[in-house]
């Protein structure tokens, strides 16, 4: 019987190795052979490829405005403008929680309007002008009123959870039977005493007196009588 061949007889296959690609203008591949052993390199240049100059296309001559159609009108003299305060629109909006609450005090149209405004070229260097100060806007409040906003909407947070918590504490103390004996006390007694009659009959008696002492004060005493019949008498004017 013929005897297995020893595992080191048998001769090693060549495995390529995969090429790297090297990430810089002169590009080098690399190919890696084992052969028994020994690790075997070989290059390859490649020549980097020139890249060609990027050739903007001209910009479009813009229209003239008097001739242009509509459409031309809208794209080169409309939204250029409005295109970037619809966008500040937008910002303020999230500022002012309108896409959190159902009601808010801000007022889309007159952001907008105070925007294009104080943007306008022809006011360049110009201050800036609050809405409500703008002449065409003052002219026209002038002819419609506008109704006032609620306070629900002028407030703050801040502002509207103080409120809320007052009147919370108020109400809890309310609630104590302490205080509702107190009160019922009190109404008992402004139905059977009669309070605002007696409040208004202290003050109309108190008004009295302080017009008899004024009328005193008025009236002459009489230490300046008697002072009067002791001044001596004017002499008479030679004829």
């Amino acid at each position: 019987a013929k005897q297995p061949q020893h595992p080191d007889s048998f001769k090693q296959k060549k495995e390529p190795v995969p090429v790297f690609q090297a990430p810089l203008e002169d590009r080098t591949l690399i190919s890696l052979c084992v052969d028994e052993g020994e690790l075997a390199l070989t290059e390859e240049r490649v020549p980097a490829q020139l890249s060609s100059p990027l050739v903007l296309p001209p910009p479009p001559s813009q229209p003239s405005l008097k001739t242009c159609s509509p459409r031309e009108f809208l794209e080169h003299f409309i939204f250029p403008v409005l295109l970037p305060g619809m966008t500040e629109l937008l910002h303020q909006a999230k500022k002012e929680k309108c896409f959190e609450r159902k009601r808010t005090k801000f007022i889309a149209l007159d952001f907008l309007t105070e925007w294009l405004y104080n943007r306008n070229p022809k006011r360049k260097d110009e201050p800036f002008v609050e809405f409500f100060e703008i002449p065409f806007v003052k002219d026209w409040l002038k002819d419609h009123p506008r109704p006032p906003i609620p306070l629900s909407l002028l407030l703050s947070e801040e502002e509207a959870g103080i409120i809320i918590q007052s009147f919370w504490r108020g109400y809890r103390v309310r609630c104590e039977l302490e205080v509702q004996e107190l009160r019922q006390w009190q109404k008992h007694l402004r139905e059977t005493k009669n309070i605002t009659k007696r409040v208004q009959e202290f003050w109309v008696k108190q008004e009295k007196k302080v017009g008899t002492k004024i009328e005193d004060s008025v009236q002459p005493s009489p230490m300046q009588s008697d002072m009067s019949a002791l001044e001596p008498a004017p002499a008479p004017t030679p004829a």
